[in-house]
């Protein structure tokens, strides 16, 4: 065993070693030309002249493009859709996740008081039998009655903006009003410059 492995490090230890080897031309060979790249045989180019030619279209091939050729419209139609929701469905996803992150570390007393304007619009479901009117203004003025008790400062705002906004929109049907009745219902004679008159 000794043997074996004192023949073994001999070789390992002289790869180790670096030295340098000199070559020198000799000087009894002819000198040689160099040969170009391109008269390897490797590299020649073909003497005849190549021309594309294009095969004909199988009937599959056909049907695939005239496939394709009608459901153009719509795939188009349905890539507008899909970058105009986008946007859309990503916020309501982001306002999701917000609303869930809310729910789990929710202030106290926020679920008491979830469930008392619940339970006034479910009230004021109960009380709207009969009408329909009174079903879509019931529950909704319950709910606000009641979450107007639990958020005093948020309801002041809301009703300050959604006047603002209601006598904007009266304002606007009083103007309309009063202008289709002043072209469909006064008498010519009683306006002094109407487009007929001049």
């Amino acid at each position: 065993m000794f043997k074996v492995i004192r023949r073994s490090v001999g070789p390992a230890s002289l790869s180790l070693l670096t030295f340098k080897v000199y070559a020198s031309p000799k000087r009894d060979s002819p000198h040689k030309t160099s040969v170009k790249v391109n008269e390897l045989s490797l590299y020649s180019v073909p003497e005849g002249q190549s021309k594309y030619v294009e095969e004909p279209r199988t009937q599959l091939e056909e049907s695939i493009s005239h496939l394709r050729h009608y459901c153009e419209p719509y795939t188009s139609w349905c890539q507008e859709m899909y970058l105009q929701t986008k946007p859309k469905m990503q916020s309501l996803v982001h306002w999701g996740l917000d609303s869930y992150e809310y729910l789990q570390n929710a202030p106290p007393g926020f679920f008491p008081r979830l469930g008392v304007i619940g339970f006034a619009g479910i009230v004021g479901l109960l009380l709207a039998r009969g009408s329909k009117i009174k079903k879509l203004v019931y529950p909704p003025g319950f709910m606000g009655l009641a979450a107007s008790l639990y958020y005093p400062q948020q309801a002041i705002v809301f009703v300050q903006v959604s006047g603002e906004k209601l006598y904007d929109w009266g304002l606007r049907g009083y103007i309309v009003v009063e202008d289709l009745w002043k072209e469909n219902f006064q008498k010519p004679g009683n306006v002094k410059n109407s487009p007929g008159n001049k």
